[in-house]
């Protein structure tokens, strides 16, 4: 019931910051389509920090979509063995270490310096397709599903793209991944 109340208030939030931004119907809605896909392909499970709340872990929607604080410094990753345990993930659901290395959630609002707030939206949709950052840089890394984001039409990707561009930018500078030699 709270992650709905969360949903449907980002989404609201989407859809006034769109209107008052002078963008039209389309715009709205399109911003509306992607504020509920987010949301339904928790987005923020990652994305948005984690803080403990009255019921334990919540999303800080203080911090929504603004990926790993760039305040948090983590310590060097626990070794892991050949299994069942292969990866882990740091309290705050922004922070994964595995064999890849250890990586990081990205900013994901319109922020210019810190987030993809100087994207468009092929960069976004190319980002996704190519599974690269910033459709050309390194590799998009655990545990980021985007083989099945990629999937999504690319209208949903631009309504993806038209919502994080709606929501307020956080200027948060995430630390970039650790390969997988320097993590242990």
């Amino acid at each position: 019931m709270r992650q709905r109340l969360i949903a449907t208030l980002a989404a609201l939030t989407a859809t006034t910051t769109t209107l008052l931004a002078g963008g039209g119907p389309t715009e709205q809605a399109s911003a509306s389509r992607g504020a509920y896909l987010v949301t339904i392909m928790s987005c923020h499970d990652c994305h948005t920090p984690f803080k403990m709340g009255p019921n334990g872990p919540e999303p800080d929607m203080t911090r929504m979509l603004s990926g790993h604080p760039q305040d948090l410094a983590m310590p060097p990753a626990p070794k892991l063995g050949d299994g069942p345990w292969v990866w882990v993930g740091a309290g705050t659901n922004t922070a994964f270490a595995g064999p890849w290395g250890t990586s990081f959630s990205a900013n994901l609002t319109p922020d210019p310096e810190t987030g993809i707030g100087k994207w468009t939206a092929k960069t976004f949709i190319d980002t996704v397709r190519n599974g690269r950052y910033d459709a050309v840089g390194r590799p998009l890394l655990p545990p980021m599903p985007f083989p099945y984001i990629a999937a999504a039409t690319d209208d949903d990707l631009k309504a993806i793209f038209a919502y994080l561009q709606s929501i307020p930018p956080v200027k948060n500078r995430v630390p970039q991944p650790v390969d997988p030699t320097e993590s242990h």
